[in-house]
C-alpha cells in the first residue's frame, strides 16, 4: 500500500496510490510503503529517483548500517517500533529515508504509532511543517505509546499482585500468573528495547546537524522523555522478579506440604512395620497354634505404635 501526505493549511493531508499518474503532480512531505510491491517500488524509483533497498527492513542488518548518510545527500535511518497487542506484541523494522526534503518510509506492516500521527496532523494545525517534523513526531508519539504500553503492564501487575498476596495459590493459580508475569516480562524487555533504538535514532539526528534550532530542542525533549521511561522499565523488572520469586515460593510451598505428608506417613508407618517383623520372627510355628491371643495383641500394640507418632506430630504442629 502506498500512501502519500501533503501539507495543506498547516495539516496533513492523506493520499492512497493506486496508480503512476496519480504520483505525477503530487508534493508530498511524507511518502508511506506499507508493505510495498514491486510495482509501487518502481513508481517511487520513477517519480522520485529513489531506489528503496531490497534489505530495507531486513531484520540482520549490521548496527553500522541502520544510521548512515549516501554521498548524494539521502539520509537513511533503521528504526524498530513497538506494537502492544494482545496476540502478539513484537518489534517492527521501519526503514526511512530522506531525500530532497521529502520523508519515505517502508515497513511490512500498519504501526498505531504511524496512525496516531496522521490522527494528530489532520486534527492539530502548524504541527508539521517539513519532512523533518514528520520523523521526529513519528519518535515523540513512539516514546508516548511506549508510555501508554508501560502503564498497561502496569495495571497487568496490579491485578497479579493481587491475587498472589491477597488470594491462596494453588498450582493451578501459580501456573496463570507465572504465564502472565512471563508475557508482561517480554512486553516490558520490547518496550525498553524499543526506547533504546528510538533514542540511538534521535541521537543520530541531532550529531548529523539536519535539525533547526527548534527540532533540535524536541529532539532534546524527546530524549529525556525516553529517559524517565528506562526508570519505569527497570522498577517493572524488579516487580517482575519479586512476583516469579513469590510465585516459585508458594510452589515450592505447595510442594513441602505434599512432602511433609509422605514424610509423616513413612515415620509413622515404621513403628508398625517393625513390630510386625519381630512378631513374625518369633515363632517356630504358626503363631494361631501357640497363642489364640497373637494376632489380636499384635494389632493392637501396632495400632498404638502409629497412634503414638501421630498424636506426638499433632502435637508439635507438623501436621497443619
Amino acid at each position: 500500500m502506498l500512501n502519500v501526505f501533503r501539507l495543506a493549511n498547516g495539516r496533513l493531508f492523506q493520499e492512497e496510490i493506486e496508480s503512476a499518474e496519480a504520483l505525477v503532480d503530487l508534493r508530498p512531505v511524507w511518502v508511506d510503503l506499507d508493505a510495498p510491491t514491486p510495482q509501487e517500488k518502481g513508481w517511487i524509483a520513477s517519480r522520485f529517483g529513489l531506489t528503496i533497498p531490497e534489505d530495507a527492513v531486513d531484520d540482520d542488518l549490521e548496527e553500522s548500517a541502520r544510521f548512515y548518510e549516501e554521498d548524494n545527500g539521502e539520509l537513511h535511518i533503521r528504526s524498530d517500533f513497538l506494537i502492544d497487542d494482545d496476540v502478539t506484541p513484537r518489534n517492527v523494522r521501519v526503514a526511512f529515508i530522506l531525500k530532497d526534503n521529502v520523508l519515505f518510509s517502508v515497513h511490512a506492516e500498519d504501526l498505531p504509532v504511524f496512525r496516531l500521527l496522521r490522527l494528530r496532523a489532520r486534527r492539530t494545525p502548524a504541527l508539521i511543517e517539513d519532512a523533518k517534523d514528520v520523523l521526529l513526531k513519528l519518535y515523540d508519539a513512539d516514546a508516548e505509546y511506549s508510555a501508554d504500553a508501560l502503564e498497561g503492564i502496569y495495571d497487568a501487575l496490579e491485578r497479579v499482585s493481587a491475587r498472589v498476596l491477597k488470594q491462596e495459590v494453588d498450582d493451578r493459580a501459580a501456573g496463570e500468573v507465572l504465564a502472565a508475569v512471563a508475557k508482561e516480562e517480554d512486553l516490558n524487555g520490547r518496550i525498553r528495547r524499543n526506547v533504546m533504538d528510538t533514542r540511538r535514532a534521535v541521537s543520530f539526528m541531532m550529531r548529523s546537524r539536519m535539525l533547526n534550532a527548534e527540532q533540535f530542542e524536541e529532539a532534546r525533549q524527546i530524549l529525556r522523555d525516553i529517559d524517565s521511561l528506562d526508570s519505569h522499565t527497570a522498577f517493572l523488572f524488579d516487580k517482575i522478579n519479586f512476583l516469579m520469586d513469590a510465585t516459585v515460593g508458594f510452589i515450592n510451598i505447595n510442594q513441602n506440604k505434599i512432602i511433609k505428608i509422605f514424610s509423616v506417613a513413612s515415620v509413622a508407618l515404621l513403628p508398625p512395620t517393625l513390630i510386625a517383623s519381630i512378631y513374625g520372627m518369633n515363632f517356630k510355628f504358626m503363631p494361631e497354634l501357640d497363642w489364640a491371643w497373637g494376632y489380636p495383641y499384635v494389632l493392637v500394640l501396632m495400632a498404638a505404635s502409629v497412634a503414638a507418632p501421630f498424636l506426638f506430630f499433632k502435637r508439635k504442629g507438623w501436621l497443619r
